[in-house]
């Protein structure tokens, strides 16, 4: 398949020396060495973009309509809208797949927009990581921090030692007028909603269950995070350790429902034939495939139909990490109007319809079954622990089976 930008069978060195949007893209459907320059310049030349969409069954036509979308989109992350003394600033990340659309339906309003101050907004792909926006987070007034702040995860404003100091002032306050959210996030099994008001949320990322039926192999379908995590699933899964949002509510609600054997067991699953060194491997040897894949609800839309692999939504729940975001009680009344917009209608259908990430707005249909289930750590969870050591606790369990310590 040719286009005017590149050929599937172009290598991966190729196309991201030519593209750096490929980059992300690739990123987003599992590829995360590809992040890295060397391995870009050696994985990279020995294998075609064909044969990773093969490898990773992902539907060719699909992922190239977005490639070329994403090539041709012109939008930039940073933007000044004008040059007045008054500045409101927005930071944050968007998952990838939204990113695009986000943005130019955040410009087209902005231009419907006659603000008296200056507005600046630098808005960032997830897949280039969270230290840019931890750095932000590091100064020492509350002049000086960033007006609105998106993101994914739990990583950074849960860390009592980086941000409880804003949040121990309550300076940030939800100002959406969602006083409930969308029904399958405000029930008997969940409350998605800060009951202490400062947290705002748009939508969530689910994690869901990829299974390869060819390599079964006489064991039945995982369909609970609880059969994932029997011995007969070890060194069979791959799991998202570099996408770091939802690893880590991964590692969190597995600790919170089994504890540090938990943690253990699912280490355990991991199958090493997927690292990056071996990736080339594992597409040669159908032996090393994994059985299981866990990953974002919104590639289940790209798989190619009729195939060996099927989606599986956990019996209870999908993982979720949340896609907060927070604004400042100091400035309501200037960012009250932009916090409407990210909490609107408009984009919480961009984020369901168009990525998948289901949106808390009351008024969307996430078309989701309404059996489906999303699994939360709670708000008292939170309050009683401490995340941000809690995450580095389990990583370094996590870390210490894989490499055998333990």
């Amino acid at each position: 398949m040719k286009n005017k930008y590149f050929n599937i069978k172009d290598s991966l060195y190729d196309i991201t020396e030519k593209y750096e949007q490929a980059i992300d893209l690739l990123i987003s459907i599992g590829l995360d060495q590809i992040k890295e320059e060397k391995m870009r310049s050696t994985l990279g030349k020995s294998i075609s973009l064909e044969d990773v969409l093969k490898l990773k069954k992902i539907n060719v036509d699909a992922f190239v309509a977005q490639l070329i979308e994403k090539i041709e989109s012109t939008e930039n992350d940073v933007y000044l809208s004008s040059k007045q003394k008054d500045v409101v600033k927005i930071i944050g990340i968007l998952p990838c797949p939204v990113k695009i659309p986000l943005i130019e339906a955040f410009q087209k309003w902005l231009e419907e927009q006659n603000f008296d101050f200056s507005l600046e907004y630098e808005l960032k792909a997830a897949s280039i990581g969270m230290d840019w926006l931890e750095d932000a987070l590091k100064e020492t007034s509350e002049e000086k921090l960033p007006d609105i702040l998106i993101s994914a995860g739990f990583d950074i404003f849960f860390d009592k030692k980086l941000f409880n100091r804003y949040k121990e002032k309550n300076i940030f306050e939800d100002m959406t007028d969602l006083s409930q959210y969308n029904q399958e996030f405000d029930n008997d099994t969940i409350k998605l909603k800060d009951p202490n008001n400062q947290y705002s949320m748009i939508g969530v990322v689910p994690a869901v269950f990829l299974v390869n039926e060819k390599e079964l192999k006489g064991r039945k379908k995982p369909t609970s995070w609880e059969d994932l995590l029997n011995p007969e699933f070890e060194n069979s899964v791959s799991l998202p350790v570099r996408d770091f949002d939802l690893f880590h509510a991964i590692l969190l609600n597995i600790y919170k429902l089994y504890g540090q054997e938990g943690i253990k067991r699912l280490a355990k699953t991991l199958q090493s034939s997927m690292h990056p060194s071996q990736m080339v491997k594992s597409y040669r040897k159908k032996s090393e495939k994994p059985v299981v894949t866990i990953m974002p609800y919104f590639f289940t839309k790209m798989l190619i139909p009729a195939t060996s692999m099927t989606s599986i939504w956990p019996k209870e729940g999908a993982i979720i990490s949340p896609i907060f975001l927070l604004s400042k009680k100091s400035k309501k009344e200037k960012l009250k109007p932009i916090v409407d917009f990210f909490a609107s209608k408009q984009v919480g259908e961009i984020l369901s319809h168009n990525g998948k990430f289901p949106s808390v707005h009351p008024e969307i249909d996430n078309r989701i079954q309404k059996e489906n289930k999303y699994l939360w750590i709670g708000w008292d969870y939170i309050e009683k622990n401490d995340i941000t050591s809690l995450i580095k606790k389990c990583e370094e369990i996590f870390e210490s089976v894989v490499k055998g310590e333990k």
